[in-house]
């Protein structure tokens, strides 16, 4: 049986693209190069066996001759810097028309929002960090109990609630009418994120393993929907569920971070039958690179390095392991926001003597060598 292993390290990018300045970056943002730099150098010792150290120069990251995986760059066709054009390029489709953003929600998509959930009012509906609006809004919303609504530079409908206050159902059955309004009103939003938080020693913290994302479906098929009509069978791993609505995807496994989804990997790896393992790694971005704390992502890395020769001992000679990345989220960068950039690309199988790809001109290459190997 072949199989297709497909990590992402989300938001892992290594340059920026020649248009970045359009998306509000500028051409120094480079996410692992800079964490590398900015950390003396990163201890990777078993992707620089596959060849990320060829890729770019990396601090700390040596070249090798004789490279484990082909390896090279993906440039980004779709318009757009966010999670789900990301993933959704690398599983086949480019986005002529980028996901819309906001500053502030229209009061009839609000109106409609409260009257439909019969939450009696919002707060916040501005663009902000999820933290910080967090602890700026929780002592009115301890008050009046109304959901705190934000959204930032990404395609987002964020919805947060203390859980202790009201129920995570009632949060993932307001998330749900959310959608259907955005929907409804066309606003063309990628997400609509519930951002579940307690009151820990009086401060409001978020917690990640119950958070859940809305997303809108794959305007056509995807390489996972073609597995499909293929009687093969796609296995999610993190958040790739909820990225693709659904669409595609034979089983899904929540994960409640980074070293759980390494693990979960693993064991898929070792038994499961599905084709397609499809592994989101979200803690990259979503603790680290948003949060701009270089050191905390050039830990991680280090993790998912770490667990790469278990990965390889546990794939069958028939297996490709795929490491990729979605977007950029330079740390070193300003602000908080996703940064425009090509993402790494290693592919590795046994038995073979890896070789450059060159630059791509997009992530669909990915699509493209999982239909190649297991069609």
């Amino acid at each position: 049986m072949k199989r297709a292993i497909v990590i992402v390290i989300d938001s892992m990018g290594i340059g920026a693209l020649p248009d970045a300045e359009e998306f509000n970056d500028d051409m120094s943002v480079n996410t692992l190069c800079n964490i590398a730099n900015a950390q003396n150098g990163l201890k990777v010792p078993n992707l620089e066996k596959l060849g990320l150290g060829n890729i770019k120069d990396i601090k700390g990251v040596k070249k090798t001759n004789v490279p484990a995986a082909d390896y090279g760059i993906l440039n980004m066709k779709s318009k757009g810097k966010d999670t789900t054009t990301g993933h959704w390029e690398l599983m086949g489709i480019i986005l002529d028309n980028p996901f819309k953003t906001y500053q502030k929600f229209d009061e009839k998509i609000i109106d409609k929002f409260i009257s439909e959930t019969n939450c009696k009012g919002i707060l916040g509906n501005y663009p902000a960090s999820g933290t910080k609006i967090i602890e700026e809004l929780n002592d009115i919303h301890q008050k009046t109990k109304f959901p705190i609504i934000y959204t930032s530079a990404d395609s987002v409908f964020q919805i947060a609630l203390d859980i202790d206050l009201i129920p995570q159902e009632t949060l993932y059955q307001w998330c749900i009418i959310a959608r259907k309004i955005l929907n409804d009103y066309n606003a063309g939003i990628s997400r609509v994120i519930a951002r579940p938080y307690r009151v820990i020693d009086g401060k409001p913290a978020r917690i990640g393993s119950l958070r859940h994302d809305y997303s809108i479906k794959p305007p056509k098929d995807t390489v996972l929907n073609i597995l499909e009509k293929n009687n093969k069978k796609v296995l999610g791993i993190g958040k790739i569920y909820d990225i693709f609505s659904g669409s595609g995807i034979s089983e899904k496994i929540s994960t409640k971070g980074n070293t759980d989804g390494l693990n979960q990997t693993l064991t898929a790896i070792k038994n499961s039958n599905c084709d397609l393992i499809f592994t989101n790694l979200v803690d990259t971005d979503m603790l680290y690179g948003h949060r701009r704390d270089s050191l905390g992502y050039k830990i991680a890395i280090e993790e998912i390095d770490s667990y790469i020769p278990y990965f390889i001992n546990a794939m069958s000679e028939d297996d490709i392991l795929i490491i990729t990345a979605d977007h950029g989220c330079d740390p070193t960068y300003k602000g908080s926001d996703h940064t425009r950039e090509c993402v790494p690309y290693l592919m590795f199988k046994k038995n073979y003597i890896g070789k450059s790809i060159g630059i791509k001109d997009s992530f669909v290459y990915v699509s493209e060598i999982i239909k190649k190997h297991l069609l």
